[in-house]
């Protein structure tokens, strides 16, 4: 066999057997990690900057109505009254029921220490980070990962990833699991037998190239299906995804592969959902942005189920809100404070948390946008607290240098 054939080739020509490398840009990779303990704790990041205020509606607010109009409470399809001040968008109705069973709650008016520049990469950076200035740069580790550095017993499996760049929040010096599961291989036997050839002479690409079959096999992903029968193969895909893949969202199969990890030997998992960069008409894309966040909440509690959802909480953060007045092309512009979802059986849920500073003008910060009143890295601080066992004096500064946590607020049962 040429030597010209070298793994990187054959991974560049894995392509053209069928090996779709998930080119979307929803696509990310999922990160995982084992921790001791039973808890776990799943981390969303929503990248884009979530309007919080079309989000959870603050229609208690004097100011409210005329900010954003009515708030749509009342219609069989409209906003949904949480406590009397705050109202759920519609397209989250789906999480109504853990909400009255106190699986659900959000914090308001929160925020990393980021201000004014308002970029997405900048705002990005500092959420994954965990750090409160970047004038010195960014730290090279993710806040996740200092999380991990910090759990004794911490380990990973070998990693392996396919399509996209790890999550900065994770990466570092620990070890994570890492796999996209939309990355299908849909090799034939042949080039499977082939590959294996290539990767013997590296016991180490060896090892994470068979684990990556063994992942995508357990994933329902086809491995070793490809050939001159197109019909056999598209009915193997659809039996080995447990029925039509096209009825199954990115969200969806990514917070599937998460549980089924969760529910073994995972205790922390992260992934992102992209959409929320809502400039204009807002009133069509946040709602489809909510449903796959609702999509990907709900499979996470159908999949790792009973006992262990009771032992989970999931987190979903942005790296900014957004203004409080609508811009002239019905979207909202890049803002501050913004809104922290958290969900699972172990969360003291059926509120909404945090100080609410107001809608009026003199309230803003800069006259535009939601005033932050905590840190949210302070809150992700009291989960860590309470779920992992991490002493107040290291959250405050190792994972979250330089944060002042301030007073628990009871976030887990």
């Amino acid at each position: 066999m040429s030597r010209s054939l070298d793994r990187r080739s054959f991974l560049a020509r894995s392509a053209l057997l069928g090996c779709s490398l998930a080119a979307s840009p929803l696509v990310t990779p999922v990160s995982f990690a084992a921790t001791p303990g039973e808890n776990r704790l799943v981390l969303i990041i929503l990248r884009g900057g979530m309007d919080g205020l079309d989000v959870l509606r603050p229609y208690g607010d004097p100011a409210y109505g005329a900010l954003r109009g009515d708030p749509g409470l009342g219609a069989p399809d409209g906003a949904v009254d949480l406590d009397g001040y705050f109202a759920l968008h519609p397209a989250l109705r789906p999480l109504m029921p853990l909400w009255r069973q106190g699986q659900l709650g959000f914090a308001h008016a929160v925020s990393t220490p980021y201000r004014d520049k308002r970029s997405h990469f900048d705002g990005q950076d500092m959420l994954e980070a965990g750090i409160g200035d970047m004038s010195g740069g960014l730290s090279r580790d993710g806040w996740l990962n200092r999380v991990l550095q910090h759990l004794p017993g911490a380990q990973a499996q070998t990693a392996y990833a396919i399509g996209r760049d790890r999550m900065a929040v994770l990466g570092g010096p620990a070890p994570v699991q890492r796999w996209s599961p939309n990355a299908d291989l849909a090799l034939s036997p042949q080039a499977i037998k082939l590959a294996g050839l290539i990767m013997q002479e590296d016991p180490l690409f060896d090892a994470a190239f068979r684990q990556a079959m063994e992942i995508a096999d357990s994933d329902g992903d086809a491995v070793a299906l490809s050939g001159s029968n197109n019909e056999m193969h598209s009915e193997m895909m659809t039996t080995l995804r447990g029925g039509d893949a096209g009825k199954t969202t990115t969200e969806q199969r990514v917070a599937e592969f998460a549980g089924k990890q969760l529910r073994a030997d995972t205790r922390i998992a992260s992934f992102s959902i992209n959409g929320w960069d809502t400039h204009e008409r807002q009133d069509a894309g946040l709602p489809r942005a909510l449903a796959r966040l609702s999509e990907a909440i709900l499979t996470l509690r159908d999949t790792v189920k009973g006992s262990v959802w009771n032992k989970t909480t999931v987190v979903a953060v942005t790296e900014f809100g957004r203004t409080v007045r609508l811009n002239g092309s019905g979207g909202s512009d890049h803002g501050t404070g913004g809104l922290m979802v958290l969900a699972g059986g172990a969360l003291r849920g059926g509120r909404v948390m945090g100080d609410w500073p107001g809608l009026d003008e003199a309230s803003l910060f800069e006259r535009r946008d939601l005033m932050p009143t905590r840190d949210l890295r302070a809150l992700l601080g009291w989960l860590l607290h309470s779920q992992f066992g991490l002493r107040v004096s290291t959250l405050e500064t190792s994972v979250f240098p330089d944060l002042d946590m301030g007073g628990n607020p009871d976030l887990t049962l």
